[in-house]
């Protein structure tokens, strides 16, 4: 009985340490956790193998009291169990245990109906895997988020029959399957399954030897993160040390999927330098051990990476005056070089390279749709410092950049209210992603200020078969909201707020501006005077996104003399307004096309809520567009930094392109 003894021993330390830790030190019961009226049906799923460590409890509560709650025996030594188990135990000391124990599945995880001391003896055996001949009890559907994310899992098995992936976010298997070049609809090649499931085993074995286990996320969690910067690369059947050492190299990336709060808004130029302050005689220490001192033989030397050409893209042309600004503003300190027409990861990789070999210290990906590969390439080479104009994206290796151009936006409704004499007001957004959603509502709320009976006919660019021109003036708008920026190539004066005439005639009115040039001058000022890795803006296990406004100066409005004294006057009051904090167009009560967001005493929105605004404001009248809606450019920029679908949706920043 030395065996069962043993067993015992560490099923009684167990009980122990869970009565001392207020916890329940027996078995769970799968009885009293889901009764028959909190469930939708039992199905037959059949024999499999499936984890031990997958196997939570017991079906019913009748040998719940005879296992401490990781499944080690604790009923007397002499007793028919203890002899039971004892027998057992010989039995697969011999020749395995070749029945397999009945078990029901339960929001993923076991409980077991038969052979609980065949499942004892496996765990004090330390096998990893048991036979199992598997019933699977659905739970009804509910809004709760672990049963959304359970149903997701579901579509998944019924596709690829894996149990171990489990996550903690909804849309995490339909990401998966992306990735993987496959669906959720339809069955995946056996062989495929096979892999992943080794790989996955792989993975996390070597996850939890890092120190996984003591994160607050799942394997299954920093599995994707994994696959989602090394590809199917990360599934080639890699020896040991490689997938150790990759872990290794993007641990600070799951880092930050473990927390709420994973990103960390920089608002001003204000907080870098005042995190970056230092006492006199830290700031002489500091100057000591600084890499290098620029100047005009040795110069900072940054590159830009853009998806399009300045010919063809507003969105770049902007970027590329502020680049040209930076090398003026600094006087040969900076040295910079662009890279056009780089959309795909082997195009951006090669610019990378490129920029690496020729020394570059600073790397900056314009488009959120470069997001993927700008983080693979921070990845490889991590003494290279790499932004992306992106906003809300959690990345550490990676910071991102974007202004709050809501603010501008809001001004500007305020100003097309003021002149559009029959309350119509045409509003031409560009991709459905984070921020946008904030710069629609923002200028239909500055509207609604100045005329409670504006009403905004929200139209979108990057929708198919759009014929937005005759469909707005057939119910008599004239004065827009367009593109923010000129197309170099294709000048038009449909841009900013503008207004047309009877006879066809576009008079310009106003326009948001984006000084990128000062922008990139606040950006690199922080690292020639080293407060880039000042330690209270620099975490390893947070997202670093500069949010900057108008009040730092990377985003002013311009007005055309065509508007009256008082109108100037109106959104020059606004203007101080909003910077000095005392106006913001998301303070108080806010109501969207679907009721009140919130209550007149409520206070402002917080800054991710902001960001992440997925609403449309009452007197908006369009949808947000499907993703089967978008022409096919428009598709990858809001799959990679957001998601679209219902009739609302929310992602990552873009620009007007």
């Amino acid at each position: 009985m030395n065996d069962y003894s043993r067993a015992r021993k560490a099923g009684l330390r167990e009980v122990s340490r869970d009565i001392s830790a207020g916890r329940f030190p027996y078995l769970t019961s799968l009885e009293y956790i889901a009764s028959v009226s909190d469930t939708a049906g039992e199905y037959p799923i059949g024999l499999m193998e499936i984890p031990v460590t997958m196997i939570a409890g017991t079906k019913t509560a009748g040998r719940q009291n005879a296992f401490s709650s990781g499944f080690m025996p604790i009923l007397a030594e002499g007793s028919e169990f203890a002899l039971k188990w004892q027998t057992l135990y010989d039995s697969q000391e011999r020749e395995g245990i070749r029945d397999p124990v009945k078990v029901y599945e339960y929001m993923q995880r076991f409980y077991v109906q038969e052979g609980n001391k065949r499942v004892s003896v496996t765990k004090f055996l330390g096998m990893p895997m048991i036979l199992a001949d598997i019933t699977r009890i659905l739970p009804k559907r509910s809004d709760e988020k672990n049963c959304r994310i359970y149903y997701e899992f579901t579509r998944f098995f019924d596709v690829c029959p894996i149990y171990e992936l489990s996550f903690s976010e909804e849309g995490s298997f339909e990401k998966l399957a992306g990735l993987l070049g496959r669906d959720l609809v339809n069955p995946w090649p056996d062989d495929e399954v096979i892999n992943l499931r080794s790989e996955y085993r792989k993975f996390a074995e070597l996850f939890e030897a890092k120190g996984g286990e003591r994160l607050n996320l799942t394997p299954g969690d920093a599995f994707l993160t994994y696959l989602g910067i090394f590809g199917t690369d990360g599934l080639s059947g890699g020896a040991d040390a490689i997938v150790k050492n990759r872990i290794g190299k993007i641990w600070n990336e799951i880092l930050v999927k473990t927390r709420d709060d994973n990103i960390a808004l920089i608002e001003t130029p204000a907080e870098i330098e005042k995190a970056g302050a230092k006492k006199p005689a830290e700031a002489v220490f500091s100057a000591i051990l600084r890499d290098r001192v620029y100047t005009r033989e040795k110069p900072l030397k940054a590159a830009f990476i853009y998806d399009r050409t300045t010919e063809e893209s507003r969105w770049v042309y902007g970027h590329e005056l502020g680049r040209n600004e930076l090398e003026q503003r600094f006087g040969g300190i900076v040295d910079t070089v662009k890279f056009e027409g780089c959309a795909d990861d082997e195009s951006i990789r090669r610019a990378v390279e490129a920029a690496v070999a020729d020394e570059d210290e600073l790397i900056i990906t314009t488009s959120p749709a470069q997001m993927a590969e700008t983080l693979r390439c921070a990845i490889e080479y991590p003494k290279v410092k790499f932004m992306n104009c992106s906003i809300n994206l959690a990345n550490n290796a990676v910071r991102t950049y974007y202004g709050r151009m809501y603010e501008a936006k809001f001004l500007m409704g305020a100003l097309a209210a003021s002149v559009a004499e029959n309350h119509l007001i045409g509003f031409r957004a560009d991709y459905p992603i984070y921020g946008t959603l904030a710069n629609i509502n923002a200028f239909a709320i500055g509207a609604a200020m100045i005329d409670p009976y504006a009403k905004i006919y929200l139209t979108w660019s990057s929708r198919r078969d759009d014929n937005w021109r005759e469909e707005l003036r057939s119910i008599g708008v004239s004065v827009y909201s367009g593109p923010d920026l000129i197309r170099p190539q294709r000048a038009s004066r449909e841009y900013g707020i503008y207004q047309t005439g009877s006879d066809g005639s576009v008079f310009n009115l106003a326009a948001p501006v984006w000084d990128w040039g000062r922008y990139y001058e606040l950006i690199v000022r922080t690292i020639l005077d080293g407060t880039w890795n000042a330690r209270e803006i620099r975490r390893p296990d947070q997202a670093l996104n500069y949010w900057w406004g108008m009040q730092s100066g990377v985003i002013d409005v311009i007005m055309s003399d065509r508007i009256s004294y008082y109108s100037k006057k109106l959104v020059m009051t606004l203007k101080n307004a909003l910077i000095a904090g005392t106006l913001n167009p998301f303070d108080g009560e806010l109501r969207s096309q679907d009721g009140t967001i919130k209550g007149a005493d409520s206070g402002r929105l917080s800054n991710l809520e902001i960001i992440k605004m997925d609403w449309l404001n009452d007197n908006v009248i369009g949808t947000i567009p499907d993703m089967s809606e978008l022409k096919e450019p428009a598709k990858e920029t809001v799959q990679v930094s957001g998601v679209a679908g219902k009739g609302k949706t929310a992602a990552q920043t873009g620009g007007n392109r």
